[in-house]
């Protein structure tokens, strides 16, 4: 069963922002090849819930989002895992909203059963969300107005370019996609977008479009985005409108009995380096 919220996604979100003076979210991507060695003799699905609960525990007052990768979880059919890994943040960690970053994307009761699995099977307060089914497949996902839902619009990755880049209509579907969601699908204000780190006039440009809606930003740390360039790019006037996201270079710092003491380290660095940028009204 889902949790009781007391404040809605996007309300938990601007809190998270203040209470840590962090931009950063910590992606839970617990690939078991990588995980240090003290954790080798344990069960697979054990040593996930536990790789999970340490990187937390050591980063939790650095970040304002966490977002666990459901691929992560489902290869290695620890489903149990993911949900117990969520429930732990939020009974430990109450005031850290949670994105689950499956990238959904269906129509109808289908559609529904993706926002139940996220929002009620995993207690999730947000989730990732495809748009090229457009307003039909989306609406079941915003329909839940205490929740987040984070629609794809410029990725970080290479590829990005084939689809997102065409023109419809006198502007890049990408653009596209944001002016529909701030103008249509964002009726009750728990939309965000994903905007990759690797394209800062991009980014800009759909800041532009967006106004104040946040954006999810992968691509910083193993994929190398410009933290300043990004940061100038995307911010909201506040400083705030950011959940810069970090996976590989936190969780694999160090592959010895020191690794959550290095993920700490990384993040503390990261933190310091996106706040080094952050406007300061």
């Amino acid at each position: 069963m889902h949790k009781a919220l007391t404040l809605n996604f996007i309300e938990k979100l601007n809190h998270a922002w203040r209470a840590s003076d962090s931009l950063l979210c910590v992606g839970l991507d617990p690939d078991v090849t990588r995980f240090p060695q003290p954790l080798h003799n344990l069960d697979r699905k054990r040593a996930i819930l536990e790789f999970n609960k340490a990187i937390i525990d050591a980063t939790h007052d650095l970040v304002c989002a966490y977002k666990p990768q459901i691929a992560y979880f489902a290869a290695e059919s620890a489903e149990a895992q993911l949900a117990q890994t969520i429930a732990y943040i939020n009974a430990r960690y109450p005031h850290i909203p949670v994105i689950l970053d499956s990238k959904r994307g269906d129509i109808g009761s289908t559609a529904a059963m993706y926002a139940a699995e996220a929002f009620e099977r995993y207690g999730a307060d947000a989730l990732t969300v495809n748009p090229y089914l457009g307003t039909d497949s989306v609406t079941p996902f915003t329909a839940h107005a205490e929740r987040g839902v984070v629609l794809l619009c410029r990725t970080s990755n290479p590829g990005a370019a084939d689809f997102q880049d065409l023109d419809v209509g006198g502007m890049p579907l990408y653009q596209k996609v944001a002016q529909t969601v701030a103008r249509h699908w964002n009726t009750h204000g728990n939309c965000m977008l994903v905007v990759g780190a690797t394209w800062p006039e991009q980014m800009a440009a759909i800041r532009k479009i967006a106004g104040d809606i946040p954006f999810l930003v992968p691509g910083v740390g193993a994929q190398g985005g410009d933290v300043e360039a990004l940061v100038k790019a995307g911010q909201r006037p506040d400083g705030l409108g950011l959940v810069i996201n970090s996976s590989r270079a936190v969780l694999y710092a160090s592959q010895r009995d020191d690794f959550a003491a290095a993920a700490r380290q990384v993040a503390l660095e990261t933190r310091a380096l996106i706040n080094r940028y952050r406007a300061r009204p």
